[in-house]
């Protein structure tokens, strides 16, 4: 280092010191002195077939006009043979992440509602290759659906070979550097012990505080408990009503986010009232998600 660029690292330092000091005077929302607190990042995207473009990249279109970050994807169904694993339909899809300026937050393996995981073995092979799918677009998460005929509860025998199922496909997953996420009816400790019992970081949580509040869990407890290791993703969801008009508490749900550091993306589902348009309530969701969940805060 020569001494002219010595002297100019000096006088830097010295004016960022004073405007800091000048930060400290006028008022707390200015930048701190010594170091500026860790920016979060959260991206509100919605889940395809909530915006009435499951399995098409025009789902892109519609998420940009909502004014979203991105789009959670179906992976497809038995009717397009999980059409996600064509090269060609990822190429759709890549074009229309260009054309849009929109993004593929994560996928979604919604067909394992009707046809189970923990019994049929068509989706041994679509999970395998949902894991190949996430690397080739370059995103992180699979989202595998634990409802309808999928269901865990009281389920033993299925949820012991949803744990076998995931044992096996769980290497893949990390070599990869991908997580499969669970979404059902489970508590948080049923999750957890899923979780544990597979005993791989590639299986986490996609919680969903509808659902959970439906069940009757204290979700902002089960978020904190959970962690941010734990919860990958998360679906900001109501039944019926706009975000914010019905049981969940989202000024709670962002508290508890807050206190377990989690960053990255919501995914809106549902929330549109009885007869309303869709696209005005989905535009009304996001903008109400964007006063409490700011891309920078």
């Amino acid at each position: 280092m020569n001494v002219d660029s010595r002297a100019i690292t000096r006088r830097q330092m010295i004016s960022r010191t004073a405007q800091a000091v000048a930060g400290l005077t006028l008022g707390s929302s200015l930048a701190p002195l010594f170091a500026e607190p860790e920016k979060r990042r959260f991206k509100i995207g919605a889940c395809d077939w909530s915006i009435g473009k499951a399995c098409s990249p025009d789902a892109m279109e519609v998420a940009k006009g909502i004014g979203l970050d991105g789009v959670q994807v179906s992976f497809g169904n038995v009717a397009n043979d999980m059409h996600m694993r064509k090269a060609e339909v990822q190429q759709q899809y890549k074009d229309a992440v260009n054309k849009t300026g929109m993004e593929i937050a994560s996928l979604a393996i919604g067909e394992m509602n009707s046809i189970p995981y923990k019994s049929d073995p068509r989706t041994i092979e679509w999970v395998s290759d949902s894991v190949d799918v996430l690397k080739a677009l370059g995103v992180k998460v699979v989202l595998l659906a634990f409802f309808g005929k999928g269901d865990l509860r009281d389920d033993k025998p299925g949820t012991d070979e949803v744990v076998a199922r995931l044992k096996a496909v769980a290497p893949k997953a990390e070599k990869a550097n991908v997580i499969l996420a669970i979404e059902s009816w489970f508590s948080a400790e049923q999750h957890m012990d899923i979780i544990q019992r597979v005993g791989s970081p590639a299986v986490q949580v996609y919680y969903d505080v509808c659902n959970s509040t439906d069940r009757g869990y204290d979700i902002y407890k089960e978020i904190r408990w959970l962690g941010k290791k734990n919860i990958c993703e998360m679906h900001m969801k109501e039944n019926g009503c706009l975000l914010g008009k019905g049981p969940v508490d989202f000024k709670k749900v962002r508290e508890a986010l807050d206190d377990i550091g989690y960053a990255g993306w919501m995914q809106i589902e549902g929330a549109v009232p009885k007869g309303a348009p869709m696209l005005d309530s989905y535009v009304a969701n996001c903008k109400f998600l964007r006063t409490l969940f700011p891309k920078d805060a």
